[in-house]
């Protein structure tokens, strides 16, 4: 690993130990002073939260740049991009229940809670997550690259052939001899790819000149 890569992770590692060791620290004000109506504890308080959730907004965000730099060096730009998003996503979850833990509040019902709205937004957004997901595979799996001309077998799509032009969050972009298609992630990964191959120049015939 680059020298400039490990000064990212160091940096990373310590804003996530002052974040926390700022909840820790919150968590024991709150929890000795609980009911004190006394201004400085409920001041002091609120400001540590504020601090707690600057200090971790920056740890989310360079944790997040490391993860998405070696992940970009081994899958490409695309699977970088996407690791980023997905951390972020989590990052911000897990410093929200920091948060609540801070406050006392219970983190079991918290994870009911997350549970069940987890379960109703799954249902709500069912395709797109799939398709969230089916990139992720597609991506640390390598199927195919970008650039590759490539032989797609579907149900829904029948048999197209195409030069892969991007591979994005929820579709696969592919240039085919008719036009531009985008085809949904999902699709994608249920259906049979293989590298398109130019068919052998009949006999006596000399090969296509490129």
């Amino acid at each position: 690993m680059h020298p400039a890569h490990w000064g990212d992770w160091l940096r990373s590692l310590l804003a996530l130990a002052i974040t926390v060791t700022l909840m820790e620290l919150a968590f024991n004000v709150h929890h000795d002073h609980r009911g004190d109506p006394r201004v400085f504890w409920i001041f002091a308080i609120w400001a540590l939260v504020v601090i707690i959730i600057v200090a971790g907004t920056f740890t989310i965000r360079w944790l997040t740049l490391c993860f998405g730099k070696v992940v970009t060096s081994q899958s490409g730009i695309a699977a970088g991009a996407v690791v980023r998003l997905v951390t972020t996503g989590l990052g911000y979850v897990v410093l929200l229940f920091a948060v609540f833990y801070v406050f006392g509040l219970s983190l079991q019902r918290l994870l009911i809670g997350a549970g069940l709205a987890g379960i109703i937004v799954g249902i709500a957004a069912q395709q797109s997550l799939a398709n969230i997901f089916a990139s992720l595979v597609l991506l640390f799996a390598r199927p195919f690259r970008v650039g590759e001309d490539i032989v797609i077998r579907s149900g829904a799509l029948g048999v197209v052939e195409g030069e892969v032009r991007g591979i994005g969050l929820t579709y696969v972009t592919v240039r085919t001899a008719t036009g531009v298609l985008k085809v949904p992630n999902s699709v994608m990964l249920a259906s049979g790819i293989g590298r398109h191959t130019p068919s052998p120049p009949p006999e006596g015939e000399p090969p296509a000149r490129p």
